[in-house]
């Protein structure tokens, strides 16, 4: 206990505990000046962001589909006759024109054949002339009861059999000539040629008379599919006044290549088919187009547009301005104060870039295109005009909605 009391005695005798009770001080004043000089948080501006304007207008409507064409017209090269294959004339897979030889056969029994018919003919006529020279002669000397009329009927019956006989060696005469025609096998319409199917020295018969095929290349078909679906749902809208078709369902059919190239080309519809397809539920459709320099080619895999049709009054919005949410689709909104709204929209299909908005926006809103990920409904905003983007048909013409498979 002595030895406690003096170091308690040695402690303040020598100021330390006076010093540590200032330095504790001191810092309690600082502490006390930091928090009173402390800031209130600065206010961060108004976000900016892009609009553009609703403009209503009427607009066409582009649909597009996968499309494969096919030649208007096939033709099948074959024989008509049976013999000897001598000669092909043609290269294949070259573009020929109608009167084209393709094949020739070997003519020499063909020629023989005309040989015979023709001397057939030239003796029948003979013998029809001797009949019709004895029939001039009964005939004054039955007048004359020198001859009994059954001379007469008989030489009438002998000429009568004798031109009937002259006629059938024309018919004989004629089959031959077309039999040796047969030979010289040339191609009936404008096409591309396919492969020969018989070489040279074939014996040709019914069971292997295709000789090869020619495909019409102008006008070429293209045929495309629609769904039931869609199909019913442009009906719906036609009917009630959302769609307004050409004039005549006169629909233009833009033919887009492989290259993305736009064929100089447009055709029109030509056949629809009566039924759908009852393993892909689909309706085809069939467009003729002129291609009088045979670019396009059977069975090739192309994308057919389909122009005509106008949606009236209709209200495109970037697709970038319209987002998704647990509700649906909603846009942003800016109001007369600049400030931000979410409204609920519904959307129709995609025009290229661009939403067809059916229901939610009305002509001269601002809708936010750029930054409105940040936003919240009531919030100030900073307005900026869009530059690259235009809402509806005052923009470029919306490119078409992506290709849909035919089937």
């Amino acid at each position: 206990m002595k030895s406690l009391r003096s170091v308690r005695t040695l402690f303040w005798s020598t100021g330390y505990a006076g010093r540590c009770f200032t330095a504790a001080a001191c810092l309690v004043a600082l502490l006390a000046n930091g928090c009173a000089k402390k800031e209130k948080p600065v206010a961060l501006p108004p976000p900016a962001v892009e609009i553009v304007q609703v403009i209503a207008k009427d607009t066409p409507i582009i649909s597009e589909y996968v499309a494969q064409t096919q030649s208007s017209q096939q033709v099948s090269i074959q024989a008509r006759v049976n013999g000897f294959l001598e000669k092909r004339a043609y290269t294949e897979g070259s573009i020929v024109k109608a009167g084209t030889v393709l094949f020739l056969m070997d003519k020499k029994p063909f020629q023989a054949q005309v040989d015979a018919a023709s001397a057939a003919l030239d003796r029948q006529k003979a013998a029809m002339k001797t009949a019709r020279l004895n029939l001039d002669r009964t005939k004054p000397l039955t007048e004359k009861n020198a001859l009994s009329k059954k001379d007469l009927d008989d030489a009438t019956g002998a000429y009568e059999s004798a031109a009937a006989a002259v006629e059938a060696a024309k018919a004989q005469l004629l089959t031959a000539r077309l039999n040796l025609s047969y030979c010289t096998i040339t191609s009936p319409v404008n096409g591309i040629t396919s492969a020969a199917l018989q070489q040279e020295g074939a014996y040709i018969n019914t069971q292997n008379s295709l000789l090869t095929t020619v495909a019409v290349l102008s006008p070429i078909w293209v045929n495309f599919s629609l769904s039931e679906n869609e199909l019913k749902e442009y009906s719906d809208q036609i009917a009630k006044g959302q769609i307004r078709p050409p004039k005549g369902q006169n629909y233009e059919i833009e033919i887009v290549q492989v290259d993305g190239s736009i064929f100089p080309h447009s055709g029109r519809i030509t056949f629809a088919d009566p039924s759908f397809n009852p393993q892909t539920g689909t309706f085809l459709l069939r467009a003729s187009v002129n291609n009088p320099k045979g670019v396009l080619r059977p069975n090739q895999y192309v994308r057919a547009r389909i122009k005509g049709a106008i949606r009236p009054n209709a209200i495109l919005v970037p697709q970038r301005a319209v987002q998704q949410g647990a509700k649906g689709h909603f846009v942003w909104v800016v109001d007369r104060e600049n400030k931000a709204e979410s409204r609920p929209v519904v959307v129709g299909e995609l025009m290229g870039n661009d939403w067809f908005i059916s229901e939610g926006l009305k002509a001269g809103e601002k809708v936010v295109v750029d930054g409105g990920m940040t936003l919240r409904p009531g919030i100030q905003v900073v307005v900026k005009q869009a530059g690259a983007s235009q809402s509806g048909p005052a923009a470029a013409e919306p490119k078409p909605t992506p290709a849909k498979k035919a089937d």
